[in-house]
């Protein structure tokens, strides 16, 4: 079962790329005492979340922010590695690029998915959140396959 609205964030260790390479980090305290805007992707580098979703919020950052949100972050069920050369390629600087290479977050929020049959692994489900202080305000999951109720203007028009 996922998790619903009015829900705290998970506790899960994830990785942000540094200076050094990747640094480990937990969920908690991204999103302690903060407004964060969350979305997740199936895959960096995947046709819907290249052409239309990160584009999306690169686009949108600005405006998002100006809404009071004090981040925007892109998890995928990628390393860090592989999320800082994609958001090298999109020039997603504005983007917290979250790599949960093991998929440990994406199942603690209940959203991860099993796409072995296309050869990807577990992935995560794509879905974007509004997050306050550790609890979920919003949750949009698109359960279709595109990019819809996750989409960077359906989330700015709800902020």
């Amino acid at each position: 079962m996922s998790v619903q609205t009015g829900d705290k964030i998970p506790q899960a260790k994830v990785y942000i790329m540094g200076e050094k390479g990747p640094q480990a980090t937990d969920t908690l305290t991204l999103f302690a005492d903060k407004k964060v805007v969350l979305f997740a992707v199936p895959g960096a580098f995947t046709p819907g979340c290249s052409l239309t979703h990160l584009p999306g919020y690169v686009v949108n950052a600005d405006k998002i922010k100006a809404q009071g949100v004090d981040s925007i972050i892109c998890m995928s069920v990628n390393d860090a590695f592989v999320m800082d050369a994609w958001s090298k390629a999109q020039n997603a600087e504005e983007i917290i690029m979250l790599g949960d290479g093991n998929a440990e977050f994406s199942r603690a929020l209940g959203l991860d998915m099993d796409v072995s049959s296309f050869g990807m692994g577990q992935r995560c489900k794509r879905f974007a959140m509004i997050v306050e202080d550790g609890c979920i305000t919003l949750l949009n999951i698109d359960e279709s396959g595109g990019v819809k109720e996750s989409a960077a203007e359906v989330i700015l028009a709800a902020l």
